[in-house]
């Protein structure tokens, strides 16, 4: 992209005439954020010449440029005293100094992983018109932790948002956020089963499109069914499980046990039945594999494989649930957990 600089010249005996030049781009700036905080996005005339626009000022324009620069997403404008965000930056958005005769730098609150990308600065001065790029990149921590779905015994759609909530802590895990769902999304992660998220939406994450899942046409994406009641709504949800202090185990055992069974079994190795999160997490961050089917916490029964093997999840690593089967049935070991002393 090339710049456009227009000199005016002013006579006292004839009529203002202009003449323009191009100039080189700006150089471009990258600027970090971490997710959820605020950053500044620089962009900053190196002189400014009031005497064209008198109290008018500069004149701004933010756009976010799409991936494949074949759109682009307003941010903000301004110009005097009339400013205006759009879209999802409106009210998180705001000129760092209106009142500068030449900075035209932006703060962006609240960042999220979708802020991620390519930003263009565009100032109207008096003698000078300026486009900066900035590159924006959010660092979201997401690899200090792990999505997984959840849908308690009783079968799916089953939860409003409170029971999401109360469902994610009892494995261990808190209620994902959307920008932990995009960036799994982002991983691979594919679920065709709708499910709460911490802001009260409810969403799934498809990579693979077909028609069950949103339609064949759609594209991959992570899916929005929006906002819904509270109270009154039931779906899964979407859990966020951080890196245990402790470690989870297959507990050796010459016999299968029953749920109860197992549940004693763990405590009579000083460590208490494994959860849910705790496994997707030694699964995800310590890469841990075992191909056992055993009991967990929540009733279910479950293994991590994350070497895909013959007989052992095939084709992908993943957590495999075998389901919410009978408690008294002696079918399954057992996965216990000890935390750090």
């Amino acid at each position: 992209m090339m710049n456009l600089l227009c000199i005016i010249v002013i006579s006292l005996t004839l009529a203002g005439s202009a003449y323009c030049e191009m100039t080189s781009p700006s150089t471009i700036i990258t600027v970090k954020a971490e997710l959820g905080g605020n950053v500044t996005l620089p962009c900053k005339l190196l002189s400014y010449d009031s005497f064209f626009f008198g109290n008018v000022g500069l004149r701004v324009k933010w756009v976010k440029v799409a991936d494949d620069e074949s759109s682009s997403e307003d941010v903000l404008s301004s110009m005097a005293f009339h400013r205006r965000t759009y879209g999802r930056f409106e009210d998180r958005v705001f000129l760092r100094d209106p009142d500068s005769d030449n900075d035209a730098s932006i703060v962006i609150e609240d960042v999220s992983v979708e802020d991620t990308g390519k930003y263009l600065c565009e100032i109207i001065s008096g003698e000078e018109d300026m486009v900066q790029e900035i590159i924006l990149e959010v660092e979201s921590g997401l690899t200090m932790g792990v999505v997984f779905p959840y849908s308690p015994r009783g079968g799916r759609y089953n939860l409003n948002f409170t029971g999401a909530v109360e469902a994610c802590a009892k494995q261990d895990a808190e209620i994902a956020s959307y920008d932990q769902l995009y960036e799994a999304w982002q991983d691979g992660l594919d679920w065709c089963n709708a499910g709460w998220l911490s802001d009260g939406t409810v969403q799934y994450p498809i990579t693979i499109p077909r028609e069950a899942c949103g339609g064949s046409n759609s594209g991959p994406g992570v899916r929005n069914y929006g906002r819904r009641d509270k109270r009154t709504s039931r779906f899964d949800v979407f859990c966020f499980a951080s890196e245990v202090k402790g470690h989870i185990y297959w507990l050796v055992q010459p016999e299968r046990l029953t749920f109860y069974e197992a549940v004693q079994a763990c405590l009579d190795d000083n460590a208490e039945i494994a959860k849910v999160g705790q496994m997707y997490s030694a699964w995800k961050l310590q890469g841990y594999d075992r191909c056992d089917a055993g009991w967990l916490a929540d009733g279910s029964v479950r293994y991590p494989i994350s070497r895909p093997r013959k007989n052992c999840s095939p084709t992908e690593a993943a957590v495999r649930f075998i389901g919410f089967t009978d408690k008294n049935q002696k079918s399954y070991g057992v996965y216990c957990f000890k935390a750090d002393e």
